[in-house]
């Protein structure tokens, strides 16, 4: 490569790191972030797909969730997904599935972050510190679900981990996610033991959550009933600077610090703080910290035996607690207003107990998937470790054993194709014979129609017709008197038989009259058939044979293939179209019979892969037959069955 090719490519790759510290810069306007994000992403693309590459690609794909653009988020780390297992880039494999695993946390779809948490954690092998933080996460969606033993599990995993490590920073995050699991188990001690353990920790980093810490240090002795000494970690971070610099966390100790005198009996000047605090959190937006102001402030004014203003905030605070699927607090609030309002009491309590029981419900059925998607993940890493460790004698004999199941597989699904196709081939015999038994049947009643037709035509012509023109000509030998007027009458009734001769010779003439037998045969099977179905699928029809098609010329195997397919297109209609108009067309086009089967009912998807078994069936019949089958449908729009069969 020359120099100056050399000097552009790692101006560009500058450029990229730029960019993408650029796209994470939260005061630029998050269309410029995009724009950052955009580049970055084509330029990557751009290259052959490499491990650094593909972190910064994830990195990349991540950045595009920040900046809340949900759907690109998707391609893009789906993206990374896909180059990450062409390269067997374990790593950039593991991130894409934190990446969505954190995404689904944000959107509270815990089963599916639980999945890719799961999933990243296997990538993450041969990376401890990533192993850790996976287990990390595991941990908080097992809490969401108070399954405080499978989340104080892996939390203790991962501190071994960050222990080895010597990450504090996450030391101090995972000692403060036990001591609130110990808090929520209302094992107070053991709570204060795992916080002492992140003070320590906080000394080592320079990490603001000892500021959190002194707040829930203050909660744990709240809960335990040490308000004195509650309000004395509380008090450590009241000071102004902290109000000024940040005032969610300065209204919520504030909130605590208050709740906490109001618990000792001591009500000097807690109402102000109580509203300071709620004033803070309702301008910040939070509605969490809002909803647990208002509970603070029905606690507040119940003690007061103020019940009509405990009343108003319980009910801010249950419509709060709902609307934000807070269910704790949402309990709070139903148990709060059961107490106030005595006269809806017994509805509270209701609601209460009702949705207690469905939270537990939830929580368990949670519990079991988070367990059965460890269990499975456990087993696939140790059937991994197994499968390594083996000796190549056991491979060599694992290859052989799978040699040998292969080929008795082969062989067995040959025998099974085997006597299918003989199935078939008996059955379609089978079917040939029904049909031919069917056409001499029609045959042998036609021809005893026609006998009996002739036989008819026989005795009108030669016994009746006889008779008559014997019984004129005698009738023309008689002599007739003088009369006008019977000479009259006695010529009009020798006409008159004259005429009926005529008209019995012209019917003996049209019944002896011959016709094909075979196209009668034929459009009478069809019609018998259409007929009957017509009857059980409750639908009108349309028959028509082109007058130029010779049904004599046509073998019994594709007549009885005709059938077939008509019979398993009219079934289809009766089960699935709801049809209530069905066509049949017999045409001739390009020295190829065509079949039209048409109906008026709800169609289908042609798309779709897996056609139903009579599609295949009709198809099935039409390739015997050398033919082609269209099928044209679209929902609401019926069904269209075209079939051209070559004559010859």
């Amino acid at each position: 490569m020359k120099k100056e090719e050399k000097n552009i490519l790692t101006l560009q790759k500058d450029s990229l790191s730029i960019w993408i510290k650029n796209s994470k810069n939260t005061e630029i306007p998050n269309d410029k972030r995009r724009k950052f994000l955009d580049k970055s992403y084509n330029f990557i693309l751009s290259e052959s797909a490499d491990s650094t590459s593909l972190r910064k690609l994830s990195d990349v794909a991540y950045q595009t969730f920040k900046v809340k653009d949900t759907l690109l988020f998707k391609l893009r780390n789906e993206k990374v997904i896909s180059l990450a297992s062409k390269v067997k880039d374990s790593f950039s494999l593991g991130d894409s599935h934190w990446n969505y695993a954190t995404y689904f946390v944000r959107t509270e779809k815990y089963e599916k972050a639980y999945y890719h948490f799961n999933l990243a954690e296997k990538y993450f092998k041969s990376y401890k510190y990533y192993v850790g933080k996976m287990l990390v996460g595991k941990a908080f969606i097992k809490g969401r679900f108070s399954d405080y033993t499978g989340s104080e599990q892996n939390q203790i995993k991962a501190i071994k981990i960050f222990k080895e490590l010597k990450k504090y920073n996450d030391l101090l995050n995972s000692y403060t996610s036990l001591a609130v699991i110990q808090s929520d188990l209302k094992l107070y001690d053991k709570s204060l033991f795992y916080y002492q353990k992140a003070l320590e920790y906080s000394s080592k980093v320079n990490n603001k959550n000892k500021i959190s810490l002194n707040n829930n240090i203050g909660m744990a002795y709240l809960e335990k009933g040490d308000y004195p000494k509650a309000i004395s970690y509380f008090k450590q971070d009241l000071n102004l600077n902290f109000k000024k610099n940040n005032p969610r966390e300065y209204a919520r100790i504030l909130d605590n610090y208050a709740y906490c005198k109001l618990l000792s009996n001591d009500t000097v000047r807690i109402k102000k703080s109580f509203y300071k605090a709620l004033q803070i959190r309702d301008s910040l937006k939070h509605k969490d910290d809002v909803l647990t102001s208002k509970i603070h402030l029905v606690e507040y004014y119940k003690f007061l035996k103020d019940t009509l203003k405990a009343k108003k905030y319980a009910l801010d605070a249950n419509k709060i607690a709902y609307n934000i699927k807070n269910s704790r607090d949402y309990l709070k609030t139903l148990k709060l207003l059961a107490f106030l309002d005595a006269q809806n009491a017994k509805y509270y309590l209701k609601n209460y107990i009702s949705y207690s029981d469905s939270i537990l419900n939830v929580e368990r059925t949670y519990q079991n998937k988070f367990a059965r998607i460890s269990h499975d993940t456990d087993e696939y890493i140790e059937e991994t470790e197994r499968l390594s460790q083996q000796k190549i004698w056991i491979s060599i004999i694992s290859i052989s054993t799978i040699f040998i199941v292969i080929l008795f597989y082969f062989l067995r699904v040959q025998k099974v194709k085997n006597e299918k196709l003989l199935l078939e081939t008996e059955q379609q015999k089978s079917n040939e014979e029904i049909y031919l038994l069917t056409l001499n049947q029609q045959s042998k009643l036609e021809e005893e129609k026609v006998k009996e037709r002739n036989r008819i035509s026989e005795e009108l012509h030669d016994g009746i017709l006889g008779k008559l023109f014997g019984t004129r000509v005698g009738l023309g030998f008689i002599e007739i008197n003088s009369n006008e007027k019977n000479q009259k009458q006695y010529q009009l009734f020798l006409d008159e038989l004259q005429n009926v001769e005529k008209e019995i010779r012209d019917v003996s003439h049209k019944l002896s009259d011959n016709f094909d037998k075979s196209e009668v045969n034929f459009k009478t099977i069809i019609k018998q058939l259409i007929i009957s179905k017509s009857k059980i699928g409750g639908f009108k029809y349309d028959i028509s044979f082109d007058e130029n098609i010779n049904w004599y010329h046509f073998d019994g195997v594709v007549k009885v293939n005709l059938y077939r397919i008509i019979q398993e297109g009219i079934q289809n209609i009766i089960k699935y179209a709801d049809a209530t108009i069905v066509t049949i067309n017999f045409s001739l086009k390009n020295n190829n019979l065509v079949l039209s089967l048409a109906d008026n009912g709800i169609g289908f998807d042609v798309k779709k892969k897996n056609n139903g078994i009579g599609i295949k069936n009709i198809k099935s019949r039409v390739q015997k037959l050398n033919g082609i089958c269209k099928i044209s449908s679209s929902f609401n729009n019926g069904v269209e069955i075209n079939i051209e069969i070559p004559l010859n």
